[in-house]
């Protein structure tokens, strides 16, 4: 996958080095760093749809990135509607797409 990362910014300086960690996107390993939302993990890797309606089943991915929104929901480690814009990653950590507001597989059930 691609790293999108802003490593030199002109006026922040550049990032500090981090403890790379693994996460796994539908059982696809994404690399992330220690104290890096998922969110920022996932779209650093070039995945920018995390979750998709219940009605119209359009994509939706980061809109606010403070939490206060519903946009950037996704199952982690087998909990449906978490953050992902203000939920760090831990190393090892299962991510899958959301469908509505329930886990993929229980929405497909309907």
């Amino acid at each position: 996958m691609e790293d999108n990362r802003i490593l030199h910014h002109p006026i922040l300086g550049d990032v500090p080095e981090r403890k790379q960690i693994t996460i796994y996107f539908e059982g696809e390993p994404v690399k992330a760093y220690e104290g890096e939302p998922i969110a920022a993990a996932l779209m650093a890797a070039g995945i920018k749809a995390f979750r998709k309606t219940v009605n119209l089943d359009e994509p939706r991915g980061i809109f606010c990135a403070i939490g206060r929104c519903t946009d950037c929901m996704m199952v982690v480690n087998g909990i449906p509607n978490v953050r992902t814009c203000v939920t760090f990653v831990e190393d090892g950590m299962q991510l899958q797409r959301q469908y509505g507001f329930s886990a993929a597989k229980e929405a497909e059930d309907r």
